[in-house]
């Protein structure tokens, strides 16, 4: 899912933005990563709040989590090079999805994590 995402990301701005296109591909796939893993996190510490469970503190919290976000990067990073991305291009099925909604995704993940964590 996440790497029909970035191809698509790819495609529509490479017209217009030529090589910085992959740029703006990886960092759209970066904060859709990093916003879904806060929308997640942020369930899973309001859960335990809401349980009594004390499981870590918000400060080990936000160190887990720049840890976890340093590793999507770098990840994304090494994934989404050249021979993976020509892989994907070649593989793509002529379905297009719409930019408003793929820009969309990240921020409605964001907000449910940012809504998320005010409940903790």
């Amino acid at each position: 899912m996440l790497d029909t995402f970035y191809i698509s990301i790819y495609n529509h701005y490479k017209k217009s933005l030529g090589k910085r296109s992959l740029t703006v591909a990886v960092v759209y796939i970066n904060v859709l990563e990093l916003s879904i893993l806060l929308a997640l996190a942020a369930f899973f510490m309001a859960f335990a709040t809401q349980m009594k469970m004390d499981v870590m503190s918000s400060t080990k919290f936000w160190v887990l989590f720049a840890l976890v976000s340093g590793f999507v990067i770098f990840k994304n990073w090494m994934r989404y090079n050249g021979k993976k991305r020509m892989i994907l291009n070649a593989k793509r099925k002529f379905k297009s999805h719409s930019i408003f909604i793929l820009w969309l995704l990240p921020f409605g993940s964001l907000a449910i994590g940012l809504i998320l964590l005010q409940a903790t």
